[in-house]
């Protein structure tokens, strides 16, 4: 009489099970997770400075400070222009109260006329300040500068990692004929993820500066904080440009009045349709392998599991969940061509 197999409902089952039990089990060591995620993407992204070392034949110790130095300095550099940026802004704000609550009186008019003005509007009205208005910059902010603030955790991750690299790229080399499927998967994920990060940043980088033209010639106060998180929100998937368009907008309303705002939406929304909408995707290409709808699932799953990093690292670290768990499985071709919504993956 010959063995009955396993379900396949029993075996879904444990496999979601297993994959509940892994996701709250990251959540709750966070603070630990999202600083080696960061630092795991951050030395894939500089790999290829290394191999271009190793290729010329420098020593081992240029091969590893080279990168390293590269990541640490650009690390540093974001902490110092957040650090004066968030302290500027936190200053900033107060002076705005009486704007806003003109704006407010504005707001109730205006309601009133249109038989709105009833106390459960004005209370609502009253409850509003311009902190909460500018909550998403500050959420997303204040989270990165959590994580950052574990500086000496990243570093020495960074320089862990560093010193590693070329014997990890060794080992994968050697058992490349024992596990190909494996090591493929990984060597994609790499790939896809150094094209993700270099593209996305050359264009963050391009985008945000015309950003902070725009604000800068349009009057809105600290032009530069509202490129830096332009250049942050670029890596968040979907809503990324919304996330990065609400705090501008929302000052240049309090200083300068519905006009500057509408100046600043339309400003930006031309900046980001031209390069975030069409030139990107034609380099980008399908470096990401991820369709739209697992896409924005993955930024909300991230973000439950890591928080604000999670959203700015939900594409890289989709792409490793997707090489370790699916491209590295022959037999499961056909479920990577359903979250990448392409066919001909499929053996």
């Amino acid at each position: 009489m010959s063995e009955r197999s396993t379900p396949r409902a029993v075996i879904v089952l444990l496999g979601l099970a297993c994959a509940l039990i892994v996701v709250f089990g990251v959540r709750e060591v966070a603070s630990i997770a999202g600083p080696v995620f960061l630092a795991l993407v951050l030395v894939i992204a500089v790999a290829p400075v290394r191999s271009r070392l190793a290729a010329r034949g420098a020593p081992l110790w240029l091969q590893v400070a080279v990168p390293f130095t590269i990541v640490v300095v650009v690390v540093l550099a974001m902490v110092a222009v957040l650090t004066v940026s968030v302290t500027q802004l936190a200053g900033l704000l107060p002076a705005y109260t009486t704007q806003f609550q003109d704006l407010l009186s504005q707001a109730q008019r205006i309601a009133a006329e249109y038989g709105f003005g009833n106390e459960q509007l004005a209370k609502a009205l009253r409850g509003i300040d311009p902190g909460s208005l500018l909550g998403v910059a500050q959420a997303l902010l204040s989270g990165l500068m959590s994580v950052l603030s574990s500086l000496f955790l990243i570093v020495v991750l960074l320089l862990s990692m560093s010193l590693d690299a070329p014997i990890t790229a060794k080992i994968l080399g050697s058992v490349r004929a024992d596990h190909p499927d494996l090591v493929a998967a990984l060597s994609t994920f790499s790939h896809k993820t150094r094209r993700y990060l270099i593209v996305s940043t050359v264009f963050g980088i391009i985008c945000s500066t015309f950003d902070v033209i725009a604000l800068y010639l349009l009057g809105v106060p600290l032009p530069l904080l509202w490129g830096v998180l332009a250049l942050i929100t670029t890596y968040i998937p979907n809503i990324g440009f919304v996330l990065g368009l609400i705090p501008p907008a929302t000052l240049a309303l309090l200083n300068g009045g519905p006009r500057q705002m509408l100046l600043v939406i339309a400003a930006y929304c031309v900046i980001n349709v031209i390069f975030q909408g069409l030139v990107l995707p034609k380099y980008l290409g399908d470096a990401v392998g991820l369709s739209t709808t697992m896409t924005f699932l993955s930024l909300i799953g991230w973000t439950f599991v890591l928080g604000p990093l999670g959203a700015l690292l939900a594409i890289p670290l989709s792409l490793l969940t997707k090489a370790v768990m699916i491209d590295s499985d022959p037999r499961a071709k056909w479920v990577g061509d359903l979250i990448s919504g392409r066919q001909g993956t499929a053996a």
